[in-house]
């Protein structure tokens, strides 16, 4: 497979967890008190890490294939995202094989890596922006590759954290 054939992957699964994030608002917000939604909610709720897990792995295995296959070199506003979606990937791993609740780890990193690609999209958009972060070498505006008129690497991985804040934020059964 080429490389567009990963950006186009990539950029789909994007949409498609952006449209899961969503719809699980949606239902926290004016389903949760429909059978259907609580049982939605529960089911989520109870498999949080691993889809955590999921979510964050996936991003990460991406990253990389960006970077080491694809040859993209990473600016250091990838390097923070990076190092808040890498940890996620392995404390959320862990944490689903144990069993443990590490919930407020996961929404401190998840947070930071949400702003931090928050910005870098909209310094993908807005080169003005730019608060002195970014190297003349990689410049953090460069963007590699976009899809669908707005889906960029820094987009992706926004979308990660999100979903994981959403999902991670999901309350237990017996939290509600």
């Amino acid at each position: 497979m080429n490389t567009q054939a990963f950006e186009l992957f990539f950029s789909l699964l994007t949409l498609v967890t952006l449209a899961a994030t969503l719809s699980v608002i949606a239902i926290r917000l004016v389903g949760a008190d429909t059978d259907v939604g609580r049982s939605i909610l529960a089911s989520l709720a109870a498999h949080r890490m691993a889809i955590c897990a999921a979510i964050t792995g996936t991003s990460m295995l991406g990253s990389l294939y960006f970077s080491e296959v694809a040859d993209f070199v990473p600016c250091t506003l990838c390097w923070y995202q990076r190092i808040a979606m890498y940890s996620l990937a392995i404390i959320t791993s862990i944490a689903a094989i144990r069993k443990d609740d590490i919930r407020v780890y996961v929404i401190a990193l998840a947070s930071i890596g949400a702003v931090i690609s928050a910005y870098h999209w909209l310094l993908e958009r807005f080169p003005g922006i730019d608060a002195g972060v970014c190297s003349t070498a990689v410049p953090c505006d460069l963007v590699w590759f976009e899809k669908f008129g707005f889906v960029t690497l820094p987009f992706m991985a926004l979308t990660a954290f999100c979903a994981v804040l959403v999902v991670v934020t999901l309350p237990s059964r017996s939290e509600t």
